[in-house]
C-alpha cells in the first residue's frame, strides 16, 4: 500500500478506499477515553502557563470551543464504529477531517499566543505540552493517521511561527524535522496496522469458507469426516460417518476403528490386503490419500476411499489421526464390471481377445523363465456361416454359446479358451509338458464340437478346423504365434475342415506364395492375362452343339498357368471377382456374336457379383454394347448365391430373367436346399454334378436315382437338364437314356480357344451340310 492508500487521499470513493477506511475509522472510538483524558490534561497544562497572565476570559471560551470541538469528533467516531459493516462514505471522511482540523487549529491558537505574549521558555513548554499531544495521538490514533498527521503539521507550523516572531531563528529546524518524523511513523505504524487488519481479515474469511464447507460437506456431500485418537478409537463421530458405520454416534465413539471395519475377519486376525494396509499407515503415523478399503459392516461387504493425516497438538506430540473417507462400493462395482467387459466376451461368458493375448503372453513369459514350453490353439468353426444365414443370427449366437460351454469343459489345469470374435475361438495352454496334448486335446474338441446341437427345435451340425503353435520354438511373441497359428488353420480349412493342422515352417512359404498370387491377381486385367477357353454343351440326342460355357483362364507373367480352382476363390474373398466378372461377360458376349445365332453362350457368375447392386443394369449394357440377343445368354449360379442373402440374390436373378436371359442352376444337389430354389425361381436348366454322372456310370443305384428324379422333377416344371463330366460314349449313351436334355464333358470336347471354338461350329455346319 502507499502513503496515499494509507492516508485515504487515493481513490476517494472506491471500494479499495471504502474497505480501507472501515477497517480504520471502525476502531478510532476504542481510543476515546485516552484522547478526552489527553486533551484535557493538556488544557488545564496550558491554563496553568496563561495564569497570572490576564484573559482568563479567552482561556474560558477557547476551552469550550475545544471541548466542543472534541464531542464533535467523538460523535463521528461513534458513527464510525459500525463501519466495516457498510460502506464509509467520503463526505463523512471529509467531515470528519475537517473537525480535526479545527481540533488542531485550536491547539494552534495558545503556542501563537504564547509566542505573542510571552518568552522563550514558555513556547517551548507549550510546543511540549502539545508535542505530547501529538506523539500520544500517532501512537493510539494509527487508525486514522491523516488526523495526527494535520494536528503535528498545524501545532509545528505554530511552533516555527512563534520561533520567527521571536528571533529564535536557527530553532525553526526542530518543527519540520518533528513533523517529518512523526508522519513517517504515523504513516507506517498505520501501514502495519492496515497489513494486519486484512491478514485477519482474510484468515477469519477463510475459517468461515472453511467452516462452511465442512458444514456442507457433513451435510449434503456423499463423504464424511472422520477422526481417532492415539490409540486409535474414533472420537467426534459426525452423524454421517455413523450412517456409513450403520450405527449411532453415541454407539461408535471410542469403537477401535480397524476393529469396526473388519467386522468379523478381526477375530481370526486375518484382515484383508487393504486393511492391513490401512493399519500399517495408521502404526507408522504416515499421511495417506484415496487408499481403497474393503471393509466389513454387520457381514455387508463395503469398498471405502480413505484419506488421513496425523494430528499434532502444540508440543508437536502425536494424538491422532484425521481424514475424510466416501462409499465408492458401486464406483467400484462399475469399474468391475467395466473390466470385465474388456476382457470378457459378452456373448459366451468366454475371455476375449484382450485376456486371451495377455494369457498367451504370461505363458511366453513363464515358458521363457522356466525353459518350458506353451501352445496356443486357433479355432473356426466349419459350416456356421450357413447357420447365420439360413436362420439367423439369433439362432447363431446360440450356438456360440452352446459352442463357448463345451470348450469350456474340455478346459484342463493351465488351460484357457477364449473367443477371438465372430466364429474364432482360441485356447492357450500355459504349460506344455508333452507335445502329444496339443494333438489329443485338438482330437476332443474336433469331437466335441462335431456333436449335434438342439437350438430353437434346430438340430444343428458344426465342425471345427484347428491350426497350433507351440512357444518358443513357433514364435516368441504374442503376435508371431498368433499368426503362425493362423496359418496352420488355413491349411486346416485347406484339407477340407474337421483337421487340426500344426505350424510347419513351409506355412510361411506358402503364405508368401499367396500374397505374391495376390498382388499378381491385382494386376492381371490390366496387363492383359486373362483368357477364355470354351466347352461345348450338345443336344443329347443330335450331339449338336447347343453353347458352349465360357471358362476363365489365367497365365500370369509371374506364375504361370494358374488353377482356377486357387485365383477364383482369392478373387472372390478379395472381391476382384467383380471387374474380372465384368470383363467375362463381355468378353463371352462378343465371342458369341461371331457363332450361328442358334449357340447360346453360359457365363458363370460368382455370389459377390449377383449381389452387388446394379448386376441386372450391368448385364443389360453389355448386352446392348456388343448387340447379343438377350435369348442366346445363360447364366449359370450355384446354390451359394442364397446363402450371403437370398432376397437379394433373388431379386437380381428375376432381374436378369426379365430381359430374357436364362439362367441354369450349376451343381445342383451338393448344396443345402436346392427343392427350395426350385420352388421359388423358374431356371431354365438344371446342371447334374458330375459326382452323380460318374456314381451312375459305375452303378451306384442312389446316383441313378437321383439323376431319373431330377429329370422327371424338370420335365414336369418345364426345364432342361444338363448332365456334366461325360467322358466317354458308355457314359453318353446312359445318360442319354436317363432322359438328360443336353450333355456336357470331354467325350465331346475339352474347354478350347475361341477360334478352336468357331472351326468346332463350321465343322459341324459343314457336315449338315453334307447330309442335307
Amino acid at each position: 500500500m502507499s502513503a496515499l492508500d494509507v492516508l485515504g487521499l487515493a481513490g476517494i470513493g472506491t471500494e479499495k478506499w471504502a474497505s480501507l477506511r472501515s477497517i480504520q475509522y471502525s476502531r478510532l472510538s476504542e481510543a476515546a477515553a485516552y484522547r478526552v483524558a489527553g486533551n484535557a490534561i493538556a488544557c488545564m497544562t496550558l491554563a496553568w502557563l496563561f495564569v497570572g497572565k490576564g484573559a482568563w476570559w479567552a482561556i474560558v471560551g477557547w476551552t469550550i470551543l475545544l471541548t466542543g470541538v472534541l464531542y464533535r469528533s467523538l460523535e463521528l467516531e461513534r458513527r464510525f464504529r459500525y463501519a466495516q459493516r457498510r460502506s464509509l462514505q467520503a463526505g463523512e471522511y471529509i467531515e470528519h477531517a475537517a473537525v480535526m482540523t479545527a481540533h488542531a487549529l485550536l491547539w494552534a491558537v495558545p503556542m501563537i499566543a504564547l509566542a505573542l505574549a510571552g518568552s522563550l521558555t514558555d513556547l517551548l513548554v507549550g510546543w511540549l505540552i502539545v508535542m505530547t499531544l501529538v506523539v500520544g495521538s500517532a501512537l493510539g490514533i494509527v487508525t486514522a493517521p491523516i488526523c495526527t498527521i494535520i494536528l503535528c503539521g498545524i501545532t509545528s507550523a505554530s511552533l516555527a511561527f512563534g520561533l520567527i516572531h521571536l528571533g529564535f531563528l536557527q530553532l525553526t529546524i526542530l518543527p519540520p524535522i518533528f513533523f517529518g518524523l512523526v508522519t513517517v511513523g504515523t504513516i507506517e505504524k498505520s501501514r502495519m496496522f492496515l497489513a494486519a487488519k486484512i491478514a485477519e481479515a482474510g484468515v477469519e474469511e477463510k475459517n468461515q469458507v472453511v467452516s462452511l464447507l465442512l458444514r456442507e460437506f457433513e451435510e449434503n456431500g456423499a463423504d464424511w469426516l472422520w477422526q481417532i485418537d492415539a490409540s486409535r478409537r474414533l472420537r467426534s463421530v459426525s452423524p454421517r460417518f455413523a450412517y456409513a458405520l450403520n450405527r449411532e454416534p453415541h454407539a461408535a465413539e471410542g469403537e477401535s476403528f480397524v476393529e469396526l471395519l473388519a467386522g468379523k475377519t478381526w477375530n481370526t486376525g486375518q484382515l484383508n490386503q487393504s486393511l492391513a494396509e490401512l493399519a500399517e499407515k495408521l502404526n507408522r503415523r504416515e499421511s495417506f490419500a484415496n487408499i481403497l478399503v474393503c471393509v466389513d459392516l454387520n457381514g455387508r461387504k463395503r469398498w471405502w476411499e480413505l484419506s488421513g493425516t496425523p494430528i499434532l497438538d502444540e508440543r508437536n506430540q502425536y494424538v491422532g489421526f484425521r481424514g475424510v473417507g466416501s462409499d465408492v462400493t458401486e464406483q467400484r462395482e462399475s469399474s468391475e464390471k467395466i473390466a470385465y467387459l474388456a476382457r470378457y466376451d459378452t456373448l459366451t461368458r468366454l475371455p476375449n481377445r484382450l485376456l486371451l493375448n495377455e494369457a498367451l503372453s504370461g505363458a511366453l513369459d513363464y515358458a521363457a523363465e522356466w525353459r518350458t514350453r506353451c501352445a496356443f490353439l486357433m479355432l473356426d468353426l466349419d459350416r456356421f456361416k450357413a447357420v447365420n444365414d439360413t436362420l439367423g443370427h439369433q439362432v447363431g449366437d446360440k450356438l456360440l454359446e452352446q459352442v463357448g460351454e463345451r470348450l469350456t469343459a474340455l478346459m484342463g489345469e493351465n488351460e484357457m479358451c477364449g473367443r477371438l470374435g465372430g466364429d474364432e475361438f482360441g485356447v492357450v495352454i500355459r504349460d506344455l509338458d508333452d507335445a502329444k496334448r496339443v494333438t489329443e486335446l485338438s482330437r476332443r474338441i474336433i469331437a466335441s464340437i462335431s456333436a449335434p446341437y438342439n437350438v430353437d427345435d434346430h438340430t444343428l451340425y458344426v465342425g471345427t478346423s484347428i491350426g497350433s503353435a507351440v512357444g518358443p520354438r513357433d514364435g516368441k511373441t504374442v503376435e508371431e504365434l498368433m499368426r503362425n497359428a493362423d496359418l496352420a488353420l488355413y491349411q486346416a480349412k485347406d484339407l477340407g475342415g474337421a483337421e487340426h493342422c500344426g505350424f510347419e515352417p513351409s506355412l510361411h512359404a506358402l503364405a508368401e506364395e499367396q500374397r505374391q498370387l495376390e498382388d499378381s491377381l491385382r494386376s492381371a486385367l490390366d496387363n492383359d492375362e486373362f483368357e477364355l477357353v470354351y466347352q461345348p454343351v450338345v443336344d443329347a440326342n443330335g450331339e449338336t452343339v447347343v453353347s458352349f460355357e465360357a471358362l476363365l483362364r489365367w497365365n500370369s507373367r509371374l506364375h504361370g498357368h494358374v488353377s482356377p480352382a486357387k485365383f477364383i476363390p482369392m478373387a472372390e474373398e478379395t472381391r476382384l471377382i467383380l471387374p474380372i466378372g465384368k470383363w467375362v461377360l463381355r468378353e463371352a458376349c462378343k465371342r458369341a456374336m461371331q457363332w450361328p445365332p442358334h449357340v447360346m453362350v453360359n457365363v458363370n457368375v460368382a455370389p459377390p457379383q449377383l449381389l452387388e447392386p446394379g448386376f441386372a443394369k450391368m448385364v443389360e449394357e453389355i448386352l446392348d454394347e456388343t448387340g447379343l440377343p438377350a435369348d442366346r445368354l445363360e447364366i449359370e449360379v450355384t446354390e451359394s448365391v442364397f446363402l450371403s442373402d437370398a432376397t437379394v440374390a433373388r431379386t437380381a436373378l428375376e432381374s436378369i430373367m426379365s430381359l430374357g436371359c436364362s439362367v441354369a442352376l450349376d451343381d445342383f444337389g451338393t448344396g443345402y436346399s436346392s427343392l427350395g430354389y426350385l420352388r421359388t425361381l423358374r431356371f431354365s436348366t438344371i446342371k447334374v454334378d458330375r459326382l452323380f454322372v460318374q456314381g451312375a456310370a459305375q452303378g451306384n443305384r442312389e446316383s441313378l436315382a437321383i439323376i431319373r428324379a431330377v429329370v422327371a422333377m424338370t420335365e414336369s416344371l418345364g426345364m432342361t437338364t444338363t448332365a456334366e463330366g461325360v467322358e466317354n460314349a458308355d457314359e453318353a449313351a446312359l445318360i442319354r437314356g436317363l432322359g438328360c436334355t443336353k450333355i456336357q464333358g470331354y467325350y465331346f470336347g475339352r474347354p478350347m480357344a475361341a477360334r478352336e471354338a468357331i472351326s468346332m461350329l463350321h465343322r459341324e455346319a459343314t457336315q449338315r451340310s453334307r447330309i442335307a
